[in-house]
């Protein structure tokens, strides 16, 4: 039998290019390989399920073992990749050497911690998969206090999500408001009137120093001298490209494994996509992004050599409070933001001097505009 095309990860991004490569080749030997247990489900979801009372259980969609029998492929579980040979076509885990015919970067990224002092820095949670939710979930039971360091995309939604589901919610960014690699001020401004009306704490142009224990709950330390307990510490800070195989594998590496059009990395036979790729300077932490690059490779690994193309694709943000969606404008896009609204309600839109629009934020009411602005934008990648 011939070496299999094999993929590392089994997140949304694995498993949407097996699916997607599968409904194209039902032959080809496939392989996947997981960290953790290769569950299937929504990851988006966990930043927005307590208020729904979602179990762990309730969350996953699909057994590694029927996605195996589901997809023909091969799944291997609880396998961490510890080297990639390049020239021979080989991968090892543990003490086995395994061959792959191609190989696809699926690994997603990381969350990043922040260089704390304090006895109690290995006491941070993160939510990053399937197995951080479990053990977030459990460390919740029976406690009140959440702290959450970052107000971006992921910190915003599990305030919500966390103070709508009873427990006390304090939010900690450097920015002077939520969201503020996203949107223009006033929105973030809104954004943050909402949640403390919700009853958040906000603690913003500041950061955290140290994490400390305080009988059974915890101190934390904040740049301005300022003390706030917590019974559980979430970091939400931003997540990082996981490429440190790839980089000990030779391939070229920079924000996230550097990949061109068509996915394919430095090595002919080698590609990546979704949270760990970067696709022509872009990278793209997001559903739609990952989903125009699994559609492509499939067809470029079925012998269709196939481009990805990035349309405008806005981001939803799920904080029921405040309803959002978000279409970035591009890096180094030079304009003006023009901002209309009041409470829940804006619209900002960012506009070149030549007049066209590049981006814009629609909340509350302004969301029944979002199919006829997409129309006005420009593709991220032709």
């Amino acid at each position: 039998m011939s070496a299999p095309l094999t993929i590392i990860g089994t997140g949304l991004a694995g498993y949407t290019l097996a699916r997607e490569f599968r409904k194209l080749d039902k032959t080809t030997p496939l392989r996947l390989i997981s960290l953790d247990a290769g569950y299937f489900y929504s990851k988006p979801m966990l930043s927005n399920v307590f208020v729904q009372k979602k179990t762990v259980e309730s969350l996953k969609i699909s057994t590694a073992e029927n996605l195996a029998q589901q997809l023909n492929a091969e799944i291997l579980t609880h396998c961490a990749v510890t080297k990639i040979d390049p020239a021979t076509h080989s991968l090892q885990i543990q003490d086995n050497t395994l061959n792959y015919s191609k190989l696809v970067f699926a690994s997603g990224a990381e969350q990043i911690r922040l260089p704390l002092s304090g006895n109690a820095v290995g006491k941070i949670f993160t939510v990053n998969d399937l197995e951080d939710y479990q053990q977030f979930y459990h460390a919740l039971h029976a406690k009140k206090r959440v702290a959450i360091l970052g107000a971006g995309l992921i910190g915003c939604e599990f305030a919500n999500d966390l103070q709508q589901a009873g427990f006390e919610v304090s939010l900690i960014d450097l920015a002077a408001y939520p969201l503020a690699r996203l949107v223009p001020p006033p929105v973030g401004e809104a954004l943050q009137q909402t949640l403390v009306k919700l009853g958040v704490k906000p603690y913003f142009s500041q950061t955290v120093t140290s994490i400390d224990t305080l009988g059974d709950a915890y101190q934390l330390r904040l740049s301005s001298g300022q003390l706030i307990d917590a019974d559980v510490v979430l970091s939400a800070i931003g997540l990082r490209a996981r490429t440190q195989l790839a980089a000990a594998a030779g391939l070229n590496v920079a924000r996230g494994i550097v990949v061109n059009r068509y996915l394919q990395s430095s090595d002919a036979d080698i590609y990546a996509l979704g949270d760990c790729a970067q696709v022509e300077n872009l990278v793209l932490p997001y559903v739609m992004p990952l989903m125009q690059a699994a559609r492509a490779l499939a067809k470029t690994l079925g012998g269709e050599l196939t481009a990805v193309h990035y349309p405008a694709m806005p981001v939803v943000v799920k904080t029921p409070a405040f309803p959002m969606a978000v279409a970035s404008p591009a890096e180094n896009s030079v304009g003006t933001w023009d901002c209309v609204g009041e409470d829940i309600d804006w619209k900002a839109i960012f506009t070149a001097a030549d007049g066209q629009i590049l981006g814009w934020v629609l909340t509350g009411k302004y969301l029944a505009e979002k199919q006829a602005l997409i129309k006005l934008l420009p593709p991220l990648l032709v």
